[in-house]
Parts: structure tokens; C-alpha cells; sequence
């Protein structure tokens, strides 16, 4: 469908001669843009999760095989610049979607860019290096925007060429990302050296990393001569370690290298030397033999020869050094130095600030920090001496706990713990004493521990009359072990704050007889003594004590009896899960099919190994209805002892009827537990209700009874509707497990997170099932590039499988089901474990407090079992920039020095995605914007107030997208991609913004709080729509700050004016006539409007912190990249940036080195 729009020639490029040849590229264009749109450049599986399973559609396999041009390993700009002497084959994209294939390279000069077959003549088929302005990766050229190719061209294939005075564009287009990565490199260093790029290369070639390699080899040659004493070798013998003490060296470096792979490594170094393995360093020829250093390191002899043999082989410093660049080098890690690089080889420390800043959203970074980095990270001493980081350093500091996904401060327990009980989710175990199946497995006190030492805040008891008048916990109607009570006491009461001083939730189901629940009375009271909260409520209040104010504290969760019982005389209804569980087994075989083994619930079904071709469940589960069960008999009702009931206090078990009971009748301290079929059900069915039935009351849901298995739910189906106990069965592991631990990992570990603020406000809309955006919260988009995979190891089920992996990853989201979306990664084969994957994802998220992040790594070669690791994170914790993941087993445990190599931002909506149209104005802009809208309640006077609000809806949107609009224009006017920020905008302004004369032809004045951007001369096109965007920016943001406050604050008392006839609503809905449904969605809209008001007002508050955020970084970026007029002054204007903005060190200025220099912090702030 692309490329057949009239016209269809080259222009000035260019056709062959005669109308035989036109029609041949005609045909020949065609097969290119199928070519381009097939291939691992032009695009990514994608698609969103339909029906709650992968399962639910074919995927084709694709595959990626190494390419030509990158088949050697790039560890420097020499093997960059070599390759692109050699040359490949590129992808030229023209406008009007025009794609010609050519073939692309470097003249044996250094000196032009050429490119062939062409029908131009050979010397205009070309672009000199001095003519070259700016070499730009991504797709973010004039031509790559407006082509209809966009979508189909990978990001990270793509690059763009500047040249010329003005300014002209040379869009390509490459086979894949690390193609892409070595013309981008290698024409920069060319742009810096010149033509005496090699020469440079050649006396310095990457002087700091081999001169520490060479050290690092001399002192291993020290070391096994004083071991071998003075009989050694001859002293004129070149200097040589043994094999084992070579692979040792290595791996004292690099610990993830394996023995088996650098002793192949060896091997083939030793031959390419003409010395056979097992030799010394004396030249021995080499037969020509089959499989050079074939089966990962086994060529050499077997057995004890083999053992023999390379205790006695030799290495060379040299050997050793090529070895070391193939083992140790991480071509993507090289690419990423040299874009940050002022000299190409290595990170000074205004380099390393710049990666911060710019990459990793670290604010308040001074050169100071970024020495203690280099001496934290850099291996060389002569490195860490003149504040260089080099490559391995580098690749040190990337591979820290610093440059960990997981942000550290989420460590800590960071959140607020003084709201009420019921405001926060919280870690729960289901039949916790169970350590396998439901029915027949093992019980054990392990699991107590297990689930403790997790950080489990609600374990579970069931207690029933044992022998020898001694309760016993196991559960009832089935042939599980029971455990002795004060024996799982004693467990409990040691590990109960191990892991967390916050309370402890003991769910006791008592179906004891008063004799024995006398002991169980004694055992609690002597094990667990004060630590138990016994201080009955106070009936004024409203809501719960906070985790806070119950540190160390044991809440028993049980009946009660009283005034208000469902029992009188100490008679309650006894609660039996397991009853439940035999009862609905025996209902399921007289059905014949019934709820199948997964209860039918919305749980997604029994929960399956993420090791089957299918994943576990999806990120989108469903909330169908399940199959209506038999009703179930009357609650049996027994005697509960009065000083047992006494022991209860602010976790009461009630039983559930419906939502307008609970909230006629309910009290804060009453808690209702539902199966997962009830809640399901409800979820589905009454959304809304559900999530204000939990702004007030406590929520437990435990597995659905025919989950015998021991297979878990899908802990979010429930967390969406504002559920704080989700009960899991700890023993399973998978996906929901995965969830579970990495959702309660986000706030120290401590067993409570508190729920999103929509959850949390007396007054607010929030629906679960929502498919569409969230009233007053502001969309994000999570932009996610799968850089490469290292030390990648087989599926541990694979049976008799080989080493090698064809791994391919699968980054998914969980959360609402307007969020829940996957994508896959091309399969990677030839990779040794160590993939080039270089493909990017975006995903829109509309409720980021619930989304979670899970990177799957799965094997498309597997026999038995597919699943090679994973890691999941809460989207809160994620730090931005460029990252490492972990990756975790099936069960939890980390897998050694398995990762990903990922990078991360967060744009708001308007920040990312797909580009906008060239000159695109406010007044065009509004015509296309979608405005909330409030809703009538068909109340006169409330619905009067409300249209106040209107005006000032519309007004603060218009402001927002407006400041948003103009900042993603000029982004793309500057050329960087859409997850840059305005200090990377500028950056790359000054890079390429320079007359004949080598003078720049833009400046910045600094002097008032809205930087203005001055031309310093006549401008070409391009340079004066980047003065007139960056003007509208300006004006823009100006308008933000001096208006925002006003129209936040008119708002504001709207919603409090709104909210003087919340108490008295429903009267006034009935007084208007309204019946029935017409009431719930009178109140339903008046929530829906004090959300939609909060959360406009909130935006606009943002708003305003973004434009602050955004004048600090031109303005630092002005100083650091001397783009600013002389006599800079700084005022303190509405923008306060004498109050506010942290002082930007000019290049010039050093600040002196002080103890109480401030160490980096994330930003908090927008994102890279």
C-alpha cells in the first residue's frame, strides 16, 4: 500500500537511464518496502491480550539471525570504521513513503560516504565528512515523520545523516539495531578525528583498558613464577601464564564468564596463533581438523588428557588480552559510552554528569559525584587517578545494585503508615500451615516460617479438637496432617516481626468445642501475651487504628460474640472452608463438569506453569461470572467461649449479605471474608460498590474451594476493586506468586502497600473494570527498549536439550483492564546466551499506582520446558534510564548473573508516541483535544454549581496541552526521541548549530526566568522554525505559571461548594422525583464530577511543577553546553528561580571538593 502514490521518482537522486531500467526500480521499490516491512528492521509482534490468554491466538515465530557487517565483535571505534569501509546494505527512506535500497560505504580515504548502484555520477553519489552537521539516531528527521512509514520502521534501526548548509537529511534505515549502532558510531568519531581517525585509533587505541590488562596479566605472571621458584622457565622466554590461571584472571574480572566458555575461548586464540591447545608458547603448526574448538570447549583430548593438558597449556599476554575483548566486551555497553564520550574512549566526569542527568533522571549531580562513581567503578588506577571511566568501568557501574530496575529507595518502608487499616493492601497466606495440595499434602510448620520471613501480614488458622485435649490446626474434611496449636504459636510468635514490625493479622477459624477452646485460650494468652491487641473499638469511630500506631501488635481475625452477634448465648455460625471445599468436590462430581478445577472464578483458572507453551493466565483476566454454585446449606452455629471472643477486637468476622447492608450496618472493625467466586462475581456486577464498600471496611478473599491444587488467583482482579487481604497459597509458584511478592516489594517489604488515592477518597468514581481513562489521572506512557539478554541459561526442564538458547522476551503489563498489554521480542539464535534483542515498546498506562511490569525470557527451541526467567516490578519502583534486570527462576530465587539489559522512560500522553504534524498550532490543536466532561445529576442545584466548573475545565486543559504540545514539537525539531528531555533538546542544538565560521548560530539569554533563544545571524529553515517553537514553548509555559494558580484555587472551591450537599444527596435526588437506578447514578455522577474536579486541579498543579522543571534544564543545559550570551544574571521572577532552581555549574566552574557535597538522587520529576 506504500509507495504507489504518484509520482514515484527519486527527484534529484536519481533514476537509471532508459524506461526498461525505471520500470525495474519501480519493481525493484516495491519488493524493498515488503522487504522493510517484513524484516527484523521495520517490525515488531505486537498486539494486545485478547480473551485472557496467548493461547487465544496464533503467533508466528520470527527469527533474528546474525548478520554479516556484525558478525566480529565490536569493542572499539576500529572494528566501527572497518565495517563501514567494508560496507552494507541500508534502506534509504525519500518522502512520499519512497524507500530505495542501496549499498552503503565509507571511502577507503575516510573522507565521503558513498553509496551504490545510483544513477547519479560517482562523485555526487556521495557526502564528504566535513559537509556532515549532525549524525542522528531514531527516527526523528522532518522525512521520517511525515512518512507513511513510520510505524513500520524499528526506532532503533534507524538513523539519520545532516548535512549541508541547509541542513539536509539522509534517512536510513539498517537490518538491525547493532548495524545501526556501528555507522552512528563510527561517523562520530570521524566527525571528531577526521581523517586521522585511525591514527588516533592506532597510538591510542583504548590506552587506559590495555594498559590495565596488561598490568592485570604481568601480576598473574608474577604470582606463577614465585609459585614456580627460581627454576622457572628461561627469562627470555616470552611471558606466559597457565590456561587455568588465564580462565581464573578472567573470572576474578568478569565472575559471570563460565570456565567452559573461555576455555574454548582459549582454544581458538591458540590456534588462530598457529599453537595447538596443550602446548607452550613455542609455535607448533595446526592440522586442519573438523569443528575448530567444537562442543564449547571439549576439542583437545578427553578425560584425564584433556585435564593434563590444560594445566600444561600456556597463554600469552596477548592471547590473553583478545580473549578478554571477546569474553568481557559488551558491544551495546560500547555504543552507549561513545554517545557520551567528548574523546570516544572513555567517560570524564562531566561526561559521566551528563549520562545522569540525561539518562538516568538523576538530579542535584556535580562533578564531585561523578568522581566517587569513577573510584567506586573504575578497575584501572590510572583511571581512577585522572577521573576517567572507562569501558569496563563503565560496564561495572551498569551492572551495580545502582543500576538496578528496582529503585533502592523502595527498599525502605517509604510509604505513609498513618492512615487507617483499611487504606493499605495487605500480604496474606492462605491455609499457610499447607505446603502442598489442599487435600492430601503435607502440613508443616515451615510454612509459617516461609510466609514470615516473606513478609506475610495475615496467616491462617484453622483449629479443630485433636487428641489428648490438645487443638490441633489442619483442615477439616480432608486427610491433611494436623499440626499441634501451640506448636504453630510458637512459630508465629518468633518469626511474627522478623521481617515486619507491622501488625500481624492471625486468621483463626475456631470449630473447636468449649472445652478445647479453653486451651486454645491459654496457649494464646501464654505465647503470644501482650503482643496481642485486645482494646475493644470505640463505637465513634469511623475508620481503622493505622499500621503505625499497632507496630508489634497481633490482631486476632475471628467470630465474635456479643450485642450484634448473629449468635446469642455465645452461639455464632461457624465458618468452615473446608467443609465448603468437600461440599462443592462431591456437588462437582454429581454435575459431572461444574466449576473444573479452577473454580470458574475470574481467578483465570487453575494456575499453569510458566514453563508451558502457554504463560500463566494473562495479563488481562476476565471477570466473567462464574457458574452459579449450589447454594449452600445454613451455617452451622456453635458455642464460643466468652474469654476466647474477648481476644477479638478490631477484626471481627461478620458474614456478608449485600452492599447496602454493609453500609447501613456494618461497623469499621467488621470484616467480611468472600470466596473467590463471590468476589468475582461482585466485581463484575457491582464494580463501584466493591471499591467503596473497601474505602471503609476490611475485605479478605481466599481461593475458590475447588482450587485443590493449590493454584492461586489473580491477586489484581481483586486489588482493582480496592480488596486489601488477597489470600495466596505461598506454596504455588508462578505468575499470581510473582505478582504477589513484587507487588508488596515496592514498600520495604513490610506486608502493606497503601492503594492508589482514588481507592482512598471518601468522595471519588472509580470503576475496576474500567477499559477507558481515569477521571482526573493523568495517562503515562512506559517506554521500554529491550536492549540484550547476558548469561542467559536453558530452561531448567528441558531435558536432554543442548546449551544453546534461542531465547526471545515478553514484556507484559498488569493492572486495570485499560492497562493489561504484551509484547514480544524477535527469537535471538547464535547468541551464547548473551542476545542482541535492540527492540522498543511503548504502553499507555491509565492507572500507574496499580500497574505492574513483568519481563518473561522465554526459550522458542525448548523441549519440555520453555521458561528461562523472569522479574516483575511494580511501575512505582522503576527507575528510569538504562537498567538492569535480574532475572528470577520459577520459584523466586535469583538465577546467577542471568539479566536483562533494558532501558526505561515515562512521558506524560503528549510526550510521546507517535510524532506530530510540522507547524502544528494551538488553535489546529484545540479543534482535535477531548475535554472532560462533567455529568448532570438532574439535582438544580447541585448541577448549577457544578456548571461553573465548566469554563475553568476547559481553560486548564487548554493550558496543560498547550505547555505539552509545544515541548513535543520542539523535541521534534530538535531531533531527539520522544522520551527526551528539553536539557537533552538543547544539548543536541549545540552540537550542530554552527556557522562556517565555527561560531554558534543560536544563543540563549539567560537573563530573564524564560530563557529566550537569540539567532546570531541569518538562520537556514529548519534553525528559524526551531527559534519560533521554542518561542511558542515559552509563551506557553509563561502562561502555565501565571495562570495556574488562579483558575486551581476557583476549582478547588467549586469542589468544596459541591461537597456541602454530599451529606444531604440522596434526599435532595429523591426530592427531584428519582427512583431506583436514577439514584445510584445521581450519586454516581456526583462522585464522577468531585474526582473529575480533584483530579483536573491536581493536573494543573503538575502542570506548573513541570514547567519549572522544564526552564531548569534549557537553562543548565545553556550553561553546560556554552550556548549562553555574556553578563548571564538570574533573576527571581514568577518563576522564583532564585528560590527554586538549583544552581547549573558552568564547564568553567569547578566547585570545590567538600564532605557535604550532595550525593545524586533520583528525580522525581518528568522523566528522560
Amino acid at each position: 500500500m506504500y509507495g504507489k502514490g504518484g509520482g514515484g521518482v527519486e527527484g534529484k537522486e536519481g533514476r537509471r537511464e532508459g524506461g526498461e531500467e525505471e520500470e525495474e526500480e519501480e519493481e525493484e521499490e516495491e519488493a524493498y518496502i515488503d522487504s522493510l516491512k517484513l524484516s527484523c528492521a521495520g517490525v515488531m509482534v505486537e498486539g494486545d491480550i485478547q480473551d485472557g490468554s496467548r493461547g487465544a491466538r496464533e503467533r508466528k515465530k520470527t527469527v533474528s539471525f546474525s548478520r554479516s557487517l556484525s558478525a566480529r565483535k565490536i569493542s572499539g571505534a576500529a572494528d566501527c570504521i572497518h565495517s563501514m569501509v567494508e560496507g552494507s546494505e541500508l534502506r534509504k527512506v525519500r518522502p512520499s513513503s519512497r524507500v530505495y535500497q542501496r549499498y552503503y560505504m565509507l571511502d577507503a580515504g575516510l573522507q565521503a560516504l558513498c553509496w551504490e548502484p545510483s544513477k547519479k555520477e560517482s562523485d555526487k553519489a556521495r557526502i564528504t565528512l566535513p559537509s556532515i552537521r549532525e549524525v542522528r539516531t531514531g527516527r526523528n528527521t522532518e522525512i521520517f515523520h511525515t512518512s507513511g512509514l513510520y510505524d513500520q520502521i524499528s526506532e532503533d534501526c534507524a538513523f539519520s545523516i545532516i548535512y549541508g548548509e541547509t541542513y539536509e537529511s539522509l534517512d536510513l534505515v539498517a537490518n538491525s539495531a547493532e548495524v545501526a549502532n556501528i555507522w552512528v558510531t563510527g561517523l562520530r568519531y570521524l566527525l571528531q578525528y577526521g581523517k586521522h581517525a585511525l591514527d588516533m585509533i592506532a597510538t591510542s587505541r583504548d590506552s587506559l583498558r590495555l594498559g590495565w590488562l596488561e598490568r592485570l596479566f604481568s601480576a598473574a605472571v608474577r604470582r606463577e613464577e614465585a609459585r614456580r621458584g627460581a627454576g622457572g622457565d628461561a627469562a627470555d622466554a616470552e611471558a606466559t601464564v597457565a590456561l587455568p590461571s588465564a580462565i581464573a584472571l578472567i573470572q576474578s574480572v568478569n565472575p559471570a564468564v563460565g570456565a567452559s566458555r573461555a576455555e574454548h575461548r582459549f582454544h581458538e586464540a591458540l590456534r588462530a596463533h598457529g599453537r595447538t591447545p596443550g602446548t607452550g608458547a613455542a609455535t607448533t603448526p595446526v592440522k586442519e581438523s573438523g569443528g575448530a574448538g567444537g562442543g564449547g570447549g571439549k576439542g583437545g583430548g578427553k578425560g584425564s588428557k584433556k585435564n593434563a593438558g590444560a594445566a600444561n597449556q600456556q597463554v600469552t599476554k596477548q592471547e590473553f588480552i583478545e580473549v578478554f575483548h571477546e569474553l568481557c566486551t559488551r558491544p551495546e555497553i560500547y555504543f552507549l559510552l561513545v554517545q557520551f564520550s567528548s574523546n570516544k574512549e572513555f567517560l570524564d566526569t562531566k561526561d559521566l554528569m551528563r549520562f545522569l542527568e540525561a539518562e538516568q533522571g538523576m538530579v542535584h549531580v556535580n562533578e564531585d559525584a561523578s568522581l566517587e562513581l569513577i573510584q567506586s567503578h573504575e578497575p584501572s588506577e590510572e583511571g581512577r587517578q585522572q577521573g576517567w571511566l572507562s569501558l569496563d568501568g563503565f560496564t561495572n557501574y551498569l551492572n551495580s545494585t545502582k543500576c538496578h530496575l528496582f529503585d533502592g529507595e523502595h527498599s525502605a518502608v517509604c510509604q505513609d503508615m498513618g492512615q487507617p487499616l483499611s487504606h493499605y493492601y495487605i500480604n496474606a497466606s492462605h491455609n499457610t500451615y499447607l505446603i502442598e495440595d489442599q487435600l492430601r499434602g503435607p502440613s508443616n510448620l515451615s510454612g509459617y516460617v516461609r510466609a514470615l520471613k516473606m513478609g506475610c501480614r495475615c496467616v491462617e488458622l484453622d483449629v479443630w479438637d485433636g487428641r489428648g485435649e490438645e487443638p490441633v490446626v489442619f483442615t477439616g474434611h480432608t486427610q491433611t496432617p494436623p499440626l499441634a496449636f501451640p506448636g504453630v504459636l510458637e512459630v508465629i510468635g518468633r518469626f511474627a516481626f522478623v521481617a515486619s514490625e507491622y501488625p500481624l493479622i492471625l486468621c483463626l477459624e475456631n470449630h473447636c468445642s468449649p472445652r478445647q477452646q479453653q486451651v486454645m485460650w491459654k496457649h494464646l494468652v501464654r505465647i503470644l501475651g501482650d503482643r496481642l491487641y485486645t482494646e475493644p473499638p470505640s463505637e465513634g469511630e469511623w475508620y481503622l487504628p493505622s499500621p503505625d500506631s499497632l507496630k508489634g501488635r497481633i490482631l486476632l481475625k475471628a467470630q465474635k460474640r456479643g450485642p450484634g452477634s448473629d449468635g446469642a448465648d455465645g452461639e455464632v455460625s461457624e465458618e468452615d472452608e473446608g467443609e465448603e471445599i468437600s461440599r462443592r468436590m462431591k456437588a462437582d462430581q454429581n454435575v459431572g463438569s461444574g466449576e473444573g478445577s479452577a473454580g470458574g472464578g475470574g481467578g483465570g483458572g487453575a494456575e499453569k506453569e510458566p514453563g508451558q507453551k502457554n504463560l500463566p493466565s494473562s495479563p488481562v483476566s476476565p471477570l466473567s461470572p462464574p457458574l452459579s454454585p449450589p447454594l449452600p446449606p445454613p451455617p452451622k452455629r456453635h458455642m464460643l467461649l466468652k474469654e476466647l471472643s474477648d481476644l477479638v477486637s478490631l477484626c471481627r468476622s461478620v458474614r456478608f449479605a449485600d452492599f447496602q447492608t454493609s453500609s447501613r450496618s456494618q461497623k469499621p472493625w467488621e470484616l467480611c471474608s468472600f470466596h473467590e467466586s463471590l468476589a468475582v462475581r461482585l466485581a463484575s456486577e457491582n464494580p463501584g460498590d466493591f471499591v467503596n464498600h473497601n474505602k471503609r471496611f476490611l475485605s479478605r478473599v481466599y481461593p475458590n474451594p475447588m482450587r485443590v491444587d493449590s493454584s492461586n488467583m489473580n491477586p489484581q482482579d481483586l486489588w482493582k476493586c480496592g480488596c486489601q487481604i488477597v489470600s495466596m497459597n505461598y506454596q504455588t509458584a508462578g505468575l499470581m506468586m510473582d505478582m504477589n511478592t513484587a507487588w508488596f516489594r515496592q514498600n520495604g517489604n513490610c506486608g502493606y502497600v497503601l492503594r492508589p488515592a482514588i481507592m482512598r477518597q471518601e468522595v471519588s468514581y472509580f470503576s475496576a473494570n474500567t477499559r477507558e481513562m481515569v477521571p482526573g489521572v493523568a495517562p503515562q506512557l512506559l517506554h521500554v527498549k529491550v536492549i540484550s539478554g547476558q548469561n542467559l541459561p536453558r530452561p531448567r526442564g528441558s531435558g536432554a536439550k543442548g546449551d544453546v538458547v534461542e531465547p526471545y522476551v515478553y514484556v507484559e503489563i498488569h493492572g486495570i483492564p485499560a492497562d493489561c498489554a504484551e509484547r514480544r521480542t524477535r527469537t535471538m539464535t547464535q547468541n551464547e546466551g548473551n542476545p542482541i534483542f535492540d527492540e522498543s515498546f511503548e504502553f499507555q498506562i491509565n492507572l500507574p499506582e496499580l500497574a505492574m511490569v513483568r519481563f518473561v525470557v522465554l526459550d522458542d527451541d525448548f523441549i519440555g520446558d520453555e521458561f528461562i526467567g523472569q522479574y516483575t516490578i511494580p511501575l512505582e519502583c522503576i527507575q528510569p534510564g538504562y537498567r538492569h534486570v535480574p532475572l528470577q527462576s520459577l520459584t523466586g530465587e535469583d538465577l546467577p548473573h542471568a539479566r536483562l539489559f533494558v532501558h526505561v522512560a515515562l512521558t506524560n500522553r503528549r510526550g510521546g508516541g507517535k510524532p506530530h504534524k510540522r507547524g502544528l498550532s494551538v488553535r489546529k490543536a484545540r479543534k482535535g483535544r477531548s475535554y472532560a466532561a462533567l455529568r448532570d445529576l438532574g439535582v438544580r442545584a447541585v448541577d448549577e454549581v457544578f456548571k461553573t466548573a465548566a469554563p475553568l475545565l476547559r481553560e486548564a486543559t487548554d493550558l496543560r496541552e498547550n505547555m505539552q504540545t509545544s515541548v513535543v514539537v520542539f523535541r521534534e525539531l530538535c531531533g531527539v526521541s520522544a522520551v527526551a528531555n528539553l536539557m537533552q533538546c538543547v544539548r543536541a542544538l549545540g552540537s550542530c548549530v554552527s556557522g562556517p565560521d565555527g561560531k554558534p548560530l543560536l544563543l540563549f539569554d539567560l537573563r530573564d526566568d524564560y530563557p529566550a533563544l537569540e539567532p546570531q545571524g541569518p538562520l537556514p529553515d529548519v534553525l528559524r522554525r526551531v527559534v519560533t517553537t521554542f518561542e511558542m514553548m515559552v509563551q506557553a509555559s509563561r502562561a502555565v505559571v501565571e495562570l495556574s494558580d488562579g483558575i486551581y484555587k476557583r476549582i478547588l472551591h467549586i469542589q468544596t461548594t459541591a461537597m456541602e450537599h454530599h451529606e444531604k444527596l440522596q434526599d435532595l435526588v429523591v426530592r427531584e422525583g428519582h427512583r431506583g437506578r436514577k439514584v445510584n447514578r445521581a450519586l454516581e455522577s456526583f462522585s464522577w464530577n468531585i474526582t473529575l474536579l480533584k483530579g483536573q486541579a491536581d493536573l494543573l498543579r503538575q502542570a506548573k511543577a513541570e514547567v519549572r522543571e522544564n526552564m531548569k534544564q534549557v537553562h543548565c543545559a545553556a550553561l553546560t553546553s556554552s550556548m549562553t550570551k555574556q553578563a548571564v544574571a538570574v533573576g527571581g521572577g514568577s518563576l522564583g528561580r532564585t528560590r527554586s532552581l538549583p544552581r547549573c555549574h558552568h564547564p568553567a566552574d569547578t566547585p570545590p571538593v567538600s564532605s557535604s557535597t550532595p550525593t545524586p538522587t533520583r528525580g522525581k520529576g518528568p522523566l528522560p
